[in-house]
């Protein structure tokens, strides 16, 4: 039984690439914090990891496609909370998503995360280049 690792899977992933697995070994302590947990069989764990993952994957698809159609190139809060409101299969997320902004409209600018606007123009990163010295 494989438990770990940077292993990639794409079968029931449908097709993405996962290259990140939940510690089952966590879960299983977790699991076991639960004072109405009794033993817990060697695989359930590892079947928790996988329907995490499975979740996970279907959950940031959505949210991305959310950005997509909003031509965004990130994936916002609101652009989750968008999927989320989307799909009834995520129904039991609607309460924590409601206190979450609406993502933006295409074209129409934005809001950063702590609700202020975005700056008008874009921030420069990385190391500024030396002033030429006059040369003598």
């Amino acid at each position: 039984m494989d438990t770990g690792g940077d292993e990639t899977h794409e079968s029931a992933s449908g097709g993405i690439e996962v290259k990140t697995k939940f510690p089952v070994a966590r879960i299983k302590r977790i699991m076991q914090a639960d004072e109405d947990v009794g033993k817990v069989a060697q695989v359930t764990p590892v079947a928790v990891a996988k329907a995490l993952e499975l979740f996970m994957v279907s959950l940031i698809t959505r949210s991305a496609g959310e950005a997509r159609t909003r031509n965004s190139k990130r994936v916002l809060p609101g652009h989750l909370k968008a999927a989320v409101m989307g799909d009834e299969q995520f129904d039991f997320l609607n309460e924590i998503v409601s206190k979450v902004q609406d993502a933006p409209v295409a074209g129409q600018k934005g809001l950063g995360l702590e609700g202020e606007e975005e700056p008008e123009g874009k921030k420069k990163r990385g190391r500024r280049k030396k002033a030429e010295s006059p040369e003598f």
